[in-house]
């Protein structure tokens, strides 16, 4: 997996995870039931970052012409 996708997943991680860091400090939000509000804290932004991983992965590539032909 190339870099850009790491770091856009990795990204899309920290900025959910900071965000609903807030959003549970200052409310009394509860997204996921069966979880501790600290362990849902950690793992809801799984979700954008593993959409983020994935769409990455998948998306078609600009082909670079100095790389050759495999």
């Amino acid at each position: 997996m190339e870099k850009k996708v790491k770091a856009s997943a990795a990204w899309s991680y920290l900025l959910a995870l900071a965000g609903l860091a807030i959003v549970n400090g200052t409310t009394d939000t509860t997204l996921i039931t069966d979880l501790p509000d600290t362990v849902e804290i950690f793992v809801a932004p799984l979700v954008p970052a593993l959409a983020a991983g994935i769409g990455g992965y998948l998306a078609r590539h600009t082909p670079r012409p100095d790389l050759g032909q495999p």
